[in-house]
């Protein structure tokens, strides 16, 4: 069906101010006195590093387009350049509020629960100056690199994202001579930590400095012929945005590797200077950095606020944090049998951070070591720094096994990381493949083709999230294990393509991106607006991380317009608007933010009763639909559709950590007067340990009971 005339500008949110929402989204928690309060520490550090991330990756391409003259609208209308007007003056006033909340609340509650932050190294007491003075000399002193500007020295490389120490200094001889001020800077060493925590005071009270205070305070012992006129801390990010030709680079891995070096020489494109700095020593960063005004924030209290999640693992304050969860043991592998046994009994549903990640583990830990396992299949995309699916995958190898394994090279900020990985495989004997010409391989599968009496049977993983054993304890993902026989053959073509570049000439159950991903979406969305038109029950509902397609977007109109009911579960960027008169009328959106990132993508389609639901790595954006190898999978077991559709109505009713999407853009937590709250995320950690309790009593490990969302009260 042609949807053009759902697709009008005014239609559409832009998707880097959406973005911002969600950072904004995350802010209300760190404000939210309801919440502990160190939790609401370690929201606010994530303010500040998803900020940072925006500007190296999104504003860097916006920039870099405003350079090349590229002026061509997004879908709400909006060319480069006035985005990145609209950025900057959102952007300013996102982190004015993050330091009114850092300030003006998270500061006196600390203070109050007897922490606190000693912001100028001029409040310190005698005993701690005395203390900090020798901490400076015995632990920071010898790490420090002090760089000045000269006529003979130009101005130092200062690293991305690294905080530093700008000085004005003045040699000792030259008091009278006003003019004769030189630049100098600090790095202030990573490989310390951020605060130092100063002794407990007589009534019990906690202090903690910041790193740069200390410095700062000590700053003249690095330039003894010199006075220093001022000192402040700053802080820049570059254009992280990796361009690469991977037609002219002859060896992929050599080629990002050299990009990575690049960079730390990235056009700067972000300025952070303490409030307050000398106008002087501000315009030589400038002038150095060659930044226009609207990117620099003068920034009122630390820079870099990420040291918050540091703080966050202090002792002595448990009783202000959420208590922490552990994830249960998943009901239907409670039992003697190995998991390959399991899961010929039928699909096994996974539901991360509530049930374990060992499951995932374990399969490829148990193929490694199994005899009958001819060979391990698996992408990777991301992995944790000391992997265990890595050395299992690496054992498999060296016991003999076929081992092949796609790592994604060009995963964002994690392609130094990944590059290692790579290495490490091929030396144990893996097969490694770096993905097809052009795209990047997000799908989350893993392949296992064990010999058994039968003859050959295949066992998969499909998922969600990363093969990430530490992610999964933090962000909310779905997966199952099957043996399908259709699966497994998908599977293998999957990998076959991946490897060979051999693209079957027809599927069984993946729905696979970019081939024919988009069109099946666009056909069930049809498929529900045409059984709205005949009258006929028809209802959407869809989870993912970010909805800013276009051509889905449209549908999704076309479709409400009809009639269809269209709940959307969108935790991050969203470029649909509600309320639309005619419309979006029937479509409803929320976002969930909690203690554990939303991250699963789950897709409900009525279907004239036939309720069709899939699950997968792709959200509803043109990178995942056009640009990327994906992933979406059919979930054909009862059992685990009745789950699925138990788990979306949990969330649908959440009233806690929900923010509905208004028309005007702003986001809104919904109304519960004379309602019992309901958070979906306790929900489902409560119902994972109160099913493992009832496991034990009844013995019956394999079948889910959802519960009521009200049932917690």
């Amino acid at each position: 069906m042609n949807n053009t005339q759902y697709a009008k500008p005014e239609y559409f949110w832009n998707r880097e101010l959406s973005w911002l929402g969600f950072d904004e989204r995350i802010l209300d928690e760190a404000r939210d006195k309801q919440i502990p309060l160190f939790e609401r520490l370690k929201f606010m550090s994530i303010t500040s590093s998803n900020l940072d991330e925006f500007y190296m990756v999104r504003v860097a391409s916006l920039k870099d387009m405003v350079h090349a003259g590229y002026e061509k609208p997004d879908i709400a209308g909006m060319s480069p350049k006035v985005q990145l007007r609209h950025i900057s003056v959102r952007t300013h006033n996102l982190v004015e509020d993050q330091y009114q909340v850092y300030s003006k609340s998270l500061l006196p509650a600390l203070k109050k629960i007897g922490l606190h932050i000693i912001n100028n190294h001029e409040d310190l007491t005698d005993e701690q100056a005395v203390f900090v003075d020798r901490y400076f000399e015995d632990n920071i002193y010898p790490v420090l690199t002090p760089m000045a500007m000269d006529s003979s020295r130009p101005f130092p490389l200062i690293r991305n994202k690294t905080l530093n120490l700008g000085a004005l200094i003045r040699k000792k001889e030259s008091k009278k001579n006003k003019e004769a001020l030189e630049f100098a800077t600090v790095q202030v060493p990573s490989v310390l930590p951020r605060f130092v925590e100063l002794p407990m005071d007589e009534n019990g009270e906690r202090y903690v400095i910041l790193l740069e205070e200390i410095i700062e305070r000590n700053i003249g012992k690095l330039f003894l012929s010199y006075d220093v006129v001022c000192t402040h801390p700053y802080r820049i990010m570059r254009n992280a945005d990796l361009t690469i030709d991977e037609d002219e680079a002859a060896d992929l891995l050599k080629e990002i590797q050299k990009q990575l070096k690049r960079r730390q020489w990235g056009e700067v494109i972000r300025l952070e200077a303490e409030a307050g700095m000398d106008s002087r020593l501000l315009d030589i960063l400038r002038t150095e950095f060659h930044i226009k005004d609207e990117d620099i924030f003068s920034i009122n209290g630390p820079l870099d606020l990420t040291f918050l999640m540091k703080m966050y693992g202090l002792d002595g304050f448990d009783s202000y944090k959420t208590p922490k969860y552990t994830p249960q043991q998943v009901p239907a592998l409670r039992n003697e049998d190995d998991i390959f046994t399991n899961v010929r009994k039928g699909d096994i549903l996974l539901h991360h951070p509530y049930y374990t990640f060992d499951p995932v583990v374990d399969f490829v830990k148990q193929a490694a070591k199994d005899p009958d396992v001819l060979a391990i299949k698996q992408t990777l995309y991301r992995v944790s720094g000391n992997s265990p699916i890595i050395a299992a995958l690496a054992q498999a190898a060296e016991n003999g096994k076929q081992v092949s394994v796609l790592v994604e090279l060009k995963a964002r900020f994690d392609e130094e990381h990944n590059i290692v990985w790579a290495k490490m495989l091929e030396k144990a004997g893996c097969h490694v493949i770096y993905g097809l010409l052009g795209l990047k391989t997000h799908s989350k599968i893993t392949l296992v083709v064990r010999r058994e009496e039968e003859g050959i049977r295949r066992y998969v993983h499909l998922g969600t999230g990363n093969y990430n054993d530490s992610t999964a304890k933090l962000y909310t993902d779905c997966g199952i294990l099957t043996c399908n026989e259709k699966i497994g053959q998908d599977a293998t073509a999957v990998f076959n393509m991946l490897s060979g570049y051999s693209e079957p000439s027809t599927w069984n159950k993946l729905v696979v991106a970019p081939l024919w991903m988009r069109n099946r979406f666009l056909h069930l969305i049809e498929m529900e607006a045409e059984h709205a038109r005949k009258g006929q029950k028809a209802h959407i509902i869809a989870k993912m991380n970010s909805l800013c397609d276009q051509e889905i977007i449209a549908a999704l109109y076309a479709a409400s317009a009809a009639g269809v009911k269209i709940e959307l579960i969108v935790r991050g960027i969203c470029c649909l608007k509600t309320g639309i008169p005619g419309i979006s009328e029937n479509i409803t959106v929320r976002s969930i933010v909690g203690n554990f990132l939303e991250h699963a993508r789950i897709f409900y389609f009525y279907s004239n009763g036939q309720e069709e639901i899939y699950m997968g790595s792709a959200d509803w954006m043109p990178r995942n639909l056009d640009k990327r190898v994906e992933i979406i999978f059919p979930v054909e077991d009862e059992n685990i559709k009745k789950e699925l559709m138990h788990i979306l109505d949990v969330q649908l009713s959440d009233n806690t950590k929900a923010h509905l999407l208004q028309p005007d853009g702003s986001y809104m937590k919904p109304d519960r007067r004379g309602k019992a709250p309901i958070c979906a995320q306790d929900f489902f950690c409560k119902e994972a340990i109160e099913r493992n309790k009832k496991s034990d009593d009844t013995k019956e490990y394999r079948v889910f009971i959802p519960a009521e969302p009200m049932e917690q009260q």
